[in-house]
């Protein structure tokens, strides 16, 4: 019988992605037909395969350089970044990587025999680069999350994305995250722009920079 191998697939990215990652915005005072808009998708890299094992990128361990990210010793040289957490099943249903995440990797089985489909998600990983840079800090201008800190710019009318707020990206950052709240009413006075950013408090409250 043929073993199933996982295929790991690093979800670079900035602000909105798919199933965990920002999201959407407004004006203060305006929403969409819908009350608010889907944000673009983040790039994912082509998925890579990697060993099955039940403990593979536990909470902890390290991986190696992409696109394989193998699993290495965190002490190696080899060394890119570290497990902060780790579950098993879709990401949709699953916990959000805390808040120093800088990327997530996808873990998904796949059939290594005739068949070249992938089946359901096997689970994620959050990891933090064991060096600099960091785009998952606030400010960062990427990663998973969107958080107090983080600046973000307009792509389309009702869409943000996330960009660093030193300005060394190629995109100027346009709002500040100040806040994240519960409603659009706990948003202090001044709040120029409504974020989604999901979580127990899913409202980011953003000024504009000058």
């Amino acid at each position: 019988m043929r073993r199933p191998a996982l295929n790991a697939a690093l979800c670079a990215l900035a602000v909105l992605s798919g199933p965990l990652a920002l999201t959407a915005c407004h004006p203060a005072g305006r929403a969409g037909a819908d009350g608010g808009a889907a944000a673009g998708p983040r790039e994912e890299a082509a998925p890579v395969r990697a060993p099955r094992r039940a403990a593979y990128l536990a909470p902890g361990t390290c991986a190696g350089p992409g696109p394989s990210f193998p699993e290495t010793d965190c002490g190696s040289g080899r060394a890119r970044a570290r497990v902060l957490a780790r579950w098993n099943g879709p990401r949709e249903t699953g916990p959000r990587c805390p808040e120093p995440t800088d990327f997530v990797l996808h873990l998904s089985e796949v059939d290594t025999g005739t068949s070249e489909e992938d089946s359901a998600p096997e689970g994620y990983a959050c990891m933090r680069n064991l060096r600099p840079p960091h785009p998952g800090d606030p400010g960062g201008g990427g990663g998973p999350l969107t958080v107090t800190g983080d600046c973000v710019r307009t792509t389309a009318p009702g869409v943000v994305k996330e960009t660093a707020c030193d300005g060394s990206q190629p995109h100027a950052p346009e709002y500040e995250v100040t806040a994240e709240v519960a409603a659009r009413t706990d948003c202090p006075d001044g709040t120029d722009l409504y974020v989604d950013v999901g979580g127990g408090t899913p409202v980011g409250c953003a000024r504009r920079l000058e």
